[in-house]
Order: structure tokens, then C-alpha cells, then sequence
């Protein structure tokens, strides 16, 4: 069985804060698509999961335990479990970044 996510369509942004949507919520496969007006952050955190953080447009710096990368559209950036990640939209750019979160096994 197929599933389409139409990226576009779930496309929002707020000004006073980030747009987070989940696209797909099942046990071996979390998406969720969070958009993020200039200068807005997704603090680092850690998860008990790996982690795929595709950024689908915009630039951004994304932060992986003590490393950071500056990153735009069509690069995927992977994460380990429990491993602290977060992301930046640039000043004057908007940023849309594709989450994907699979459990450890």
C-alpha cells in the first residue's frame, strides 16, 4: 500500500513559532515536517530513536552532539540515539526540515 505525502500542503509558518506536523505516526516510522520562519530554533534535545533530518528547503545550521553544519535544501543529516540534535533556520530564510524517526532495535 502506497503513501503519498504532499509536502506543500502541510507547509505552514508562524511568526511567533514553530510549525510542526505529523505526516506519519506509525511504530517503525515517525515523519513529521516542521517549518521555521527566519531566525526561529529548534533547541537540541535527545531521543531514544534514530533520526533522519531532511532539510526539504531553506538553509539552516543543525547541531548533532558538539558538531554543526550548515545545511540547505535536499541534504539529509542522520543522528544516533540519544544523541543531542536541533536546527536553526538563517537569518533572512525560512526552513523546512523533514524529520524521520525509526525505533532502535
Amino acid at each position: 500500500m502506497a503513501e503519498v505525502l504532499d509536502l506543500k500542503k502541510s507547509m505552514m509558518f508562524y511568526p511567533d513559532r514553530i510549525s510542526r506536523e505529523m505526516l506519519s505516526d506509525k511504530p517503525e516510522m515517525r515523519i513529521a515536517l516542521m517549518c521555521l520562519e527566519a531566525g526561529q530554533e529548534l533547541k537540541p534535545h535527545t531521543a531514544p530513536l534514530r533520526l533522519m533530518m531532511f532539510c526539504v528547503e531553506g538553509r539552516g545550521i543543525f547541531t548533532v552532539g558538539e558538531e554543526e553544519f550548515e545545511a540547505d535544501g535536499k541534504t539529509a543529516i542522520l543522528c544516533d540515539p540519544m544523541v543531542p540534535h536541533g536546527f536553526k533556520a538563517s537569518l533572512g530564510e525560512r526552513l523546512v526540515v523533514m524529520a524521520v524517526v525509526t525505533p532502535v532495535d
